[in-house]
């Protein structure tokens, strides 16, 4: 009797761990039934009924005493629940599946100690990833720079080649004022060959506020060997150059640009400063303000910039007592500065330069009437 009993128990435990091992298949079954439904394209209803039947099993599965320590029991959990959370419709059953994926996959991976389930895994960290980037841009667009930047971060960290997601992450860095991390992500996008000028032109900017200045230029002319004579980058890069007095340097990086960016007024007013400013090369100046003013008759910053070139030349006319030259440049500059302040009539400098030839000229009613104007400032 007592031996009856024992084979009736172990027949019945047979039974049982039986039973777990065949829902475990039911599970492992769904699997390859929804990589065929993902193959031949079916719709997402048909996609998840093959899934439940899968997630079923293993949450029975899940249960068993013994089953419960299988890594493959969890592995397929997590990549079943991991897909769910990314095309179910249902956002509040999709968010609950993406926990529970997680959670599932930090099990399987604790458990499977010889890497037997390394496809599910790996599928399911990917997927989970897809959805924190889904996640992660939504975030982005409610301006929820916090948890976007939390989110797209892992998904970059995962998938480091991504370009887009770097930059993507840099930005919400950015906007959390977390410069550190976005040079770093931003880096990593330079590091894997992206070639976007936006991208060049930020981190130099970035490096500019923290006055790395060095660090700064170089971006710049790392961005510029990607995109020769980009207007943005030229640009950023002759300004950097002149903020940073290496005035040699600029003037050459603007002579190379002009060639290629002939309709570019700012590139020829910064040829004319410098010229003027740095070279004391007053006739350049001229050349380079007058083709950017072919360009744009109302460019007020060159209009001025001239009309002190003219003043100048007269000056020095003056000293060298040519007469009739002085009073050409004198007329030239009074002339180009009255059509910079019909552009401006607010700007004080140019007024006074104004009240300066007409105070030379002997013109004493304008100069009155000039004088006036800047006390009502």
């Amino acid at each position: 009797m007592k031996n009856n009993f024992l084979l009736i128990f172990i027949c019945t435990l047979s039974l049982n761990v039986n039973a777990q091992k065949t829902q475990v298949q039911l599970a492992q079954n769904s699997v390859g039934k929804l990589q065929v439904s993902i193959a031949n394209k079916e719709d997402v209803k048909k996609q998840l009924t093959t899934i439940g039947e899968g997630i079923k099993a293993i949450e029975v599965a899940q249960n068993d005493k013994k089953t419960k320590n299988w890594a493959e029991t969890w592995a397929i959990k997590a990549y079943l629940s991991s897909y769910i959370s990314l095309i179910d419709e249902n956002e509040s059953n999709a968010d609950k599946y993406y926990i529970l994926a997680g959670e599932a996959l930090e099990k399987a991976i604790k458990l499977d100690k010889y890497q037997d389930n390394s496809g599910l895994i790996k599928a399911s960290t990917y997927n989970i990833n897809i959805k924190k980037q889904i996640e992660g841009n939504s975030a982005y667009q409610q301006n929820d720079f916090v948890t976007a930047f939390n989110l797209l971060k892992q998904v970059s960290d995962f998938l480091p080649k991504d370009t887009t997601l770097a930059v993507n992450v840099a930005l919400c860095a950015q906007n959390i004022q977390s410069y550190d991390e976005a040079l770093n992500y931003f880096k990593r996008a330079k590091e894997n060959e992206i070639k976007n000028p936006v991208v060049f032109q930020t981190m130099a900017s970035i490096y500019a506020s923290k006055f790395e200045n060095e660090l700064a230029i170089k971006t710049l002319e790392d961005g510029l060997k990607l995109n020769p004579y980009h207007p943005f980058l030229t640009n950023d890069y002759i300004n950097l150059l002149l903020d940073n007095e290496r005035y040699d340097a600029a003037v050459k990086i603007i002579e190379g640009s002009i060639p290629n960016e002939k309709r570019n007024k700012l590139l020829l007013f910064l040829h004319g400063y410098l010229q003027q400013s740095q070279l004391n090369n007053n006739n350049a100046a001229e050349l380079a303000y007058k083709k950017a003013l072919d360009i744009d008759q109302n460019y007020f910053d060159a209009l001025y910039q001239l009309g002190l070139v003219y003043i100048n030349n007269a000056n020095n006319s003056l000293k060298e007592k040519k007469n009739q030259k002085f009073i050409s440049y004198i007329n030239r500059s009074e002339f180009t500065l009255l059509r910079a302040h019909e552009i401006n009539p607010n700007d004080r400098n140019t007024i006074q330069l104004l009240i300066e030839i007409y105070t030379r000229k002997n013109k004493l009613d304008k100069v009155q009437d000039l004088k006036r104007k800047l006390n009502e400032f």
